[in-house]
């Protein structure tokens, strides 16, 4: 039997968010990463976004095990969903496996999961693929690169990173085994592109901590700082100016909660004993002694900080005089809540630090520049490379770098979510797809929200419903009683008397002139009155409200 090789994309292909991508040797397959992302405004009632994973279900018994390089959101958010469906191992570093346990403790399958801790020097065997691990920078502790080597070749999966040379936890990327693994030959690369607009360097994550410090030096009353709770590296920075400044810490918002709990737990986070308050106690100290740190860093509606902006946020206030500081930026597409929320935090009267983080100081990005990717590729030397995590655009400029750096330009591949490349023989390509996509997660429904639902809550979200209830006989067909309609989100009842007087008088002849047949047909008579009522209401007002008729048999 010919070996073979496949690399497919499930998640993070022409996209930031809900990372999935697979590892298949003959019958073994092993998936790097599950995570989520939130939706755009246009996804109605959607609260997550998670990948289809059809293929990996129809080859459910080929499934060895799900391997995470980190514990950010869009790595992990969709590993309960996954677990659901497929029972398989789960390999993180420690702290990856402690966020990863807090998920699994709210959906209640952290008996039944296998999780088993990794490093840098961890060692795995599936099959006929020895994977091996290098560490690597980025703004959270714990990440990890993999090297699959096959009897076809050496696969490496980044991860996110940057080369930081002066890490805040004096955790430096192991520089040495990916030159070792370039020097032994890397078939293919796949590395991230969310950076691949930005010339130069990253800024060490050391920078921001001195910024933080100064901005806490300077404030007269509460600070309230806002960055991503998974940002232990931050978290620690403000920590230590809170200490310097003599002031108490509390934490608004579960997730920063739970991860400041895990984090100082495994020893990721060191806060001195009596720092932290609990929030019912930040009125009852003078406001120059305390600082909050809460979620919302990007204009999420109901996280704290946007609450705190309308003052919405029981037990705690921003008052005017109070220092509000973003330590992030918005992720592309989150510019708009954030400015909304800014402006609300100017009306209260707060001084507001926020910017990119070099307008500020008090963020820099956990991915890699231009120069970091082609450092990357550098010492890789890949003779393959598939660009991932990043949008279309950064794809293709990592596509470029590439080629800059020596990467022959038919051996650089730019996927779509469900393309895979084949290997054999030590050639690649790609001219297969499977099933990929979105699947939604609203409440506790998964995948059971499609496009055509939210088709129809995006009518009734712009258009609003009219449901036209109508009695007929079930002997005859003869109208009972005159039909009543009822407008929800379309028009205002009191003010359209005599629209509705027009629809019930429309209902009622369309009834009466419709063929026998039909008015025995329920379904088809409904058609028959949503037909006639739509015309009727888009002449009068030029709109397309959703039409509900509801007969009554009697």
């Amino acid at each position: 039997m010919d070996m073979k090789l496949a690399v497919l994309a499930l998640g993070g292909i022409n996209e930031i968010g809900k990372n999935m991508y697979v590892i298949q040797y003959e019958d073994d397959i092993v998936v790097i990463d599950c995570g989520s992302k939130f939706p755009d405004e246009n996804l109605l009632g959607v609260d997550l976004i998670i990948q289809d994973i059809s293929y990996l279900k129809e080859n459910r018994e080929k499934v060895r095990a799900l391997i995470v390089t980190h514990g950010h959101e869009d790595h992990i958010g969709g590993i309960p969903y996954f677990l659901k469906q497929l029972n398989v191992p789960v390999y993180a570093t420690r702290l990856t496996l402690g966020l990863i346990e807090l998920r699994l403790k709210e959906h209640k399958l952290l008996r039944e999961t296998k999780l088993t801790l990794i490093d840098g020097d961890s060692t795995l065997e599936f099959g006929s693929m020895s994977v091996s691990f290098f560490k690597t920078n980025h703004s959270i502790p714990d990440c990890l690169g993999i090297a699959f080597e096959t009897p076809e070749g050496t696969v490496v999966h980044t991860g996110d990173f940057k080369f930081d040379l002066t890490p805040v936890n004096e955790e430096y990327a192991d520089l040495h085994k990916m030159a070792e693994l370039g020097k032994k030959g890397v078939l293919l690369l796949l590395s991230e592109s969310t950076n691949a607009e930005r010339p130069g360097f990253s800024q060490s994550e050391r920078a921001v901590g001195k910024h933080i410090a100064d901005a806490f030096r300077e404030a007269t009353q509460k600070i309230f700082i806002s960055t991503f709770a998974s940002n232990v590296h931050r978290i620690q920075q403000i920590v230590e100016a809170a200490e310097m400044t003599n002031r108490k810490i509390a934490l608004l918002g579960r997730s920063m909660v739970n991860v400041v709990a895990v984090a100082e737990e495994l020893g990721y986070l060191t806060i001195p004993e009596g720092m932290l308050i609990e929030q019912q106690e930040i009125d009852r100290m003078d406001p120059e002694r305390v600082v909050i740190i809460c979620t919302g860093s990007q204009g999420e509606p109901m996280a704290a900080l946007s609450r705190l902006s309308t003052n919405n946020f029981r037990q705690v206030s921003v008052l005017a005089g109070d220092t509000v500081i973003f330590a992030s930026s918005p992720i592309p597409g989150n510019e708009k809540s954030v400015s909304r929320i800014i402006d609300n935090l100017y009306r209260i009267g707060a001084k507001v630090i926020y910017g990119t983080g070099g307008a500020t100081g008090m963020h820099v990005s956990g991915h890699a520049y231009r120069e970091e990717l082609k450092l990357m590729l550098t010492l890789m030397k890949p003779t393959y490379f598939v660009p991932i995590h990043g949008e279309y655009r950064m794809l293709e400029l990592h596509r470029s770098m590439a080629e800059s750096v020596g990467v022959e330009r038919d051996n650089i591949f730019i996927l779509n979510n469900g393309d895979v490349v084949d290997i054999q023989d030590g050639v690649a390509r790609q001219t297969r797809h499977v099933e990929a996509g979105d699947v939604f997660v609203d409440g506790l429904g998964i995948g059971d929200v499609g496009r055509v639902v939210l088709r129809d809550r995006k009518l009734l979200s712009e258009e609003g419903m009219l449901i036209i209830v109508v009695s007929m006989s079930k002997t005859d067909g003869r109208i009972i009683s005159d039909p009543d309609t009822i407008s929800r989100g379309f028009v205002y009842e009191r003010d359209a008397e005599e629209l509705f007087n027009e629809v019930n008088e429309l209902v009622i002849s369309t009834i009466k002139e419709a063929k026998p047949s039909t008015r025995y047909r329920r379904n088809d008579m409904k058609h028959e009155i949503r037909k006639a009522v739509e015309k009727l209401l888009y002449t009068r007002t030029r709109r397309r409200p959703m039409i509900l008729p509801i007969i009554i048999e009697i």
